[in-house]
């Protein structure tokens, strides 16, 4: 079956929503944001590529729709989880009380779980949202303030995951936490697979180096119909004034010579996201891109939707 990806870019301010969402399939993906957890503009930046005021860059998150049930999950919990739910509802004509069924974590880096406090008592004062998370993770969120009074006070459930088991959240979807290697200061890394009734998407935004993963991610992309992956910086240029063995990544530069061999479609599968405000792929006339698409690859924008 072909997949089925739209490549239409839209904005998701309220004005210019399109309230339809296309139910052509019963469960869909789409990607709510694709810069890295310090955002864009990014503070304390005055190079150009801040200079600009970008209210369509938002840190990286997706939603996940299933249209039978009406049901609505958020993957990651950002800096812009306002936006990005009010987003969400809109697209799925949802008013859900708390905004969400449910928010899966992928680990305790800023970006990545700092928008949970909108769903405390000072903002939405949600009630018992299903939040997803791995055993230290979930010991991280019960144990330390302020996280720790969003459980008591009963704005979120935090359900614990493990490792390569399927959550089951409808007959036509499941999420599949896999653990990657990063810098696990607070908590452990995972990625996810998000498994619809016919379509299965890798999602990777953070890892220190492929080599240090013990799966192989050439394999990883072939068995997905879709995989996003960590593209934060595209060289070691851009990141001049710190050290970039502090804050690993697969560099895109190397992910592409890595994937250089895979078979075309498994090329076309390819979506960098996670990009830091300094990554050249956010230049739409930069010669990276342009590099990039013609050696096969993609980056993922937001708005991008995916049919599961």
């Amino acid at each position: 079956m072909k997949l089925k990806v739209c490549f239409t870019a839209f904005y998701f301010a309220l004005s210019n929503l399109n309230p339809a969402f296309p139910q052509s399939t019963q469960v869909s993906l789409v990607v709510l944001g694709t810069i890295q957890d310090g955002g864009s503009p990014h503070i304390g930046c005055n190079k150009d590529c801040c200079k600009v005021q970008d209210e369509d860059k938002k840190v990286v998150s997706l939603g996940i729709m299933d249209f039978s049930s009406g049901k609505h999950w958020l993957i990651e919990a950002t800096p812009d989880l306002p936006s990005q739910l009010r987003a969400q509802n809109k697209l799925i004509q949802s008013s859900h009380p708390s905004g969400t069924d449910g928010i899966f974590l992928t680990h305790a880096h800023i970006g990545h779980y700092s928008g949970l406090m909108f769903l405390g008592k000072e903002a939405l004062g949600a009630a018992s949202v299903n939040v997803y998370a791995m055993p230290r993770m979930a010991g991280f969120l019960n144990q330390n303030a302020p996280w720790s009074q969003l459980v008591t006070q009963k704005n979120i459930s935090v359900i614990q995951m493990s490792a390569e088991v399927p959550v089951e959240l409808s007959k036509n979807l499941k999420v599949t936490p896999v653990p990657v290697p990063h810098r696990d200061e607070f908590s452990e890394t995972v990625g996810f697979i998000i498994q619809g009734p016919s379509k299965k998407v890798l999602f990777i935004p953070d890892i220190d180096k492929w080599e240090k993963w013990n799966k192989d991610i050439r394999d990883m992309i072939h068995a997905a119909d879709i995989a996003l992956v960590d593209g934060t910086f595209f060289s070691n240029a851009e990141i001049g004034y710190r050290d970039v063995s502090a804050i690993p990544h697969p560099l895109v530069s190397e992910s592409m010579e890595k994937f250089k061999d895979l078979d075309p479609a498994d090329k076309k599968k390819i979506y960098f996201i996670h990009l830091n405000h300094t990554n050249p792929l956010l230049q739409q006339e930069s010669k990276e891109l342009k590099h990039l698409k013609n050696a096969g690859f993609n980056i993922a924008f937001k708005g991008m939707k995916i049919e599961l």
